[in-house]
């Protein structure tokens, strides 16, 4: 049916900002959420620092009850998840709730709680005893899960898992069974909460992470000569997609329209990119195709940059491949720069910021650039250390994932027919 798809809400707790305009505000500011990890002692681990969420009580949002039975990562989705119903001025009573659904994103989901039930039953007399929350606090699924139980949401609800691609898949679903007709309103996103003993040490362990404890807060510095990994994140994003005729007839305001979303597969490798950005030129190709749009209509490029050594070059080549001589006259930034790698709920908070971006034309920075890489095309704008001001048509975020899993979303600006 190809029906038109709209964003009435957002809401957004990050390491740089614990609400969607909090989170806009500092990206432009150029803010860094890096910073010597609280949430455990990492003093003997190889990487002592992260990008956690910062001055947030959990009891400023629910019941202490409530709390209890949440992992983190559900504890992140349900806050950011109420922020962007009420952004989106919806009232539960006056829609079609079998019509109303949910599909959330997660690459790891309830890490803490497992660890937690995990150590104290080795560090027990070998008696099993666990939580009986163990399992509904750990699977992905829950999520969407509670946000439909807690908004009486009765249509299209479950969880997508793929690494860091995990919440543009869960956002793409969701703006095909509106567009086709299978739902007129998704409340959808992502959430992680991995800055544990065993994230920090696991990727540690795969030598992925800066190790740049001397200056946490320039340690995730994408495209620079001297990157040396990525700094893990937490946190979450939500996002409200909505039929235009709905959105038009409780009077939302709209954001932005969603216009195309692609997926592809390296099938080259578990960890690494394809050197030559294959499959991520074949995702962004698709994205356009799928959005009937030309390369010179996207103005704005929020790619996966992690800062890793392989990924940012063969990202770059791949937006070449895609752009062509465009790619020298639009704008490209990373904003892992700042919030640091959210694995999967980096496609939420980044597809949040590409609205924004779109909403108010504004390109956020990536920041903590110092030395140019020779590998990299110095005549693209990759909008180094501050925002810049354009005219944003449209704005395309990439998100890969572990396991050679590519995801490309398309925003454009919102005009009346």
């Amino acid at each position: 049916m190809n029906r038109r798809v709209v964003v009435t809400g957002l809401g957004a707790l990050t390491p740089i900002g614990n609400t969607a305009p909090d989170y806009w505000d500092a990206l432009c500011k150029g803010i860094s959420g890096a910073a010597p990890t609280t949430h455990f002692n990492a003093e003997k681990f190889k990487t002592q620092f992260s990008c956690e969420v910062k001055n947030f009580n959990v009891q400023d949002f629910m019941h202490r009850r409530e709390a209890r039975r949440l992992d983190p990562f559900a504890q992140y989705a349900m806050v950011v998840s109420d922020e962007a119903v009420k952004d989106a001025g919806l009232d539960m009573e006056q829609i079609d709730r079998t019509r109303a659904g949910v599909i959330w994103g997660a690459g790891i989901g309830g890490f803490t709680t497992l660890q937690k039930e995990i150590i104290d039953f080795a560090n027990g007399d070998g008696t099993p005893r666990f939580n009986p929350f163990l399992i509904p606090k750990m699977i992905i699924d829950i999520v969407p899960g509670h946000i439909s139980i807690k908004h009486g949401l009765q249509g299209i609800n479950y969880s997508t898992v793929s690494a860091c691609a995990s919440s543009t898949h869960a956002l793409i679903n969701s703006f095909d069974y509106i567009r086709m007709g299978r739902a007129d309103l998704m409340v959808t996103g992502g959430s992680e909460a991995a800055v544990t003993e065993t994230g920090i040490g696991g990727f540690n362990a795969m030598k992925a992470l800066s190790q740049r404890n001397d200056s946490p807060e320039t340690a995730s510095r994408p495209f620079d000569k001297d990157r040396d990994g990525f700094v893990l994140g937490e946190g979450a994003a939500a996002i409200i997609l909505e039929e235009y005729e709905h959105a038009k007839r409780r009077g939302a305001k709209i954001y932005a329209e969603v216009v195309g979303g692609g997926m592809t597969a390296d099938a080259h490798h578990i960890t690494a990119p394809h050197p030559e950005g294959i499959g991520a030129a074949n995702v962004m190709h698709a994205t356009l195709k799928d959005a009937g749009m030309q390369s010179e209509d996207v103005d704005y490029v929020n790619v996966h940059g992690t800062s890793t050594p392989l990924g940012d070059v063969a990202e770059l080549k791949a937006v070449q491949k895609v752009f062509g001589d465009w790619a020298y006259k639009m704008n490209i930034s990373s904003t892992k720069s700042m919030t640091g790698h959210l694995l999967g709920a980096a496609g939420a908070i980044e597809a949040a910021a590409c609205i924004m971006a779109v909403k108010y034309d504004i390109i956020p920075p990536t920041i903590n650039h110092f030395t140019d890489d020779p590998e990299i095309d110095p005549k693209l704008n990759l909008t180094f250390n501050k925002a810049q001001k354009r005219t944003v048509r449209a704005a395309l975020s990439n998100t890969f994932g572990f396991g050679g899993h590519n995801s490309s979303v398309l925003f454009k600006k919102f005009e009346e027919e």
